[in-house]
């Protein structure tokens, strides 16, 4: 018996030291936040954005800004977990969509650009223009923004880019997550208007069934004109 019972304490001694060890290997994902805080941006805001790839339906940017008390303390427990949204199950980034937009003590601001304007000035600039709408919302302004990517020529305030943001930092994995979830939910919106493209399920990405819908019935008003294969070619309406 007090073998057995040495046993069960070595197990959880070791189990207890694999934790520790474990959490200390984690990333952390305030780092950048807490950086800027320490210099005296008090406001650092994350920005993402979803929508650059699909065939249809309009580019979405957030962007958020997350509590000191947060930054200095950590996440609180219905957060624990937060992650790029391209990591998280559907049923995650709901739960986590709704825990940030009720929280009074998160600042987010969120804007689209449609398929009609990206048909004008082209993804790249619909999507800064979105980024760019999303930070405005936010009052008071942002001191400083962490963007996830590339650096935004046209961002009207300092920014700093982090390739792969939304797994760096807790900031920037919150606008991934409101942004991803609604425009998803917009999508699902599409989908009963126009039900014969199955924006519900592909959200208006180039899968196999939604090409195959565009051959069967062409594009229709969310569709991305300038996107191929929508993109008219040597007088065709539609080529794939």
């Amino acid at each position: 018996m007090h073998g057995t019972t040495a046993g069960v304490r070595t197990f959880s001694l070791n189990f207890t030291a694999v934790l520790v060890k474990k959490a200390a290997m984690a990333p952390d994902r305030f780092r950048f936040e807490r950086a800027f805080v320490k210099e005296g941006a008090l406001r650092v805001a994350g920005v993402d954005e979803v929508g650059r790839g699909p065939l249809a339906g309009p580019v979405v940017a957030a962007a958020v800004i997350l509590p000191a008390e947060w930054i200095d303390h950590g996440l609180p427990r219905q957060l624990r977990g937060l992650n790029d949204s391209k990591q998280l199950t559907a049923d995650q980034r709901e739960r986590y969509f709704a825990a940030l937009t009720v929280c009074p003590a998160v600042c987010f601001g969120m804007a689209m650009v449609d398929a009609k304007v990206i048909d004008t000035i082209n993804i790249l600039q619909a999507t800064h223009r979105a980024m760019n709408e999303a930070l405005d919302q936010l009052q008071p302004p942002p001191e400083h923004a962490l963007v996830d990517g590339l650096k935004v020529p046209s961002l009207r305030f300092p920014q700093t880019a982090l390739v792969k943001g939304d797994a760096r930092s807790y900031s920037i994995a919150a606008a991934s997550v409101i942004a991803k979830v609604t425009r998803d939910r917009l999508m699902v919106e599409y989908h009963e208007l126009y039900p014969a493209y199955g924006f519900a399920a592909h959200k208006g990405y180039g899968t196999p069934q939604h090409l195959a819908a565009l051959i069967n019935y062409g594009p229709c008003p969310i569709h991305r004109q300038s996107f191929a294969p929508i993109r008219p070619a040597e007088g065709e309406l539609f080529i794939l």
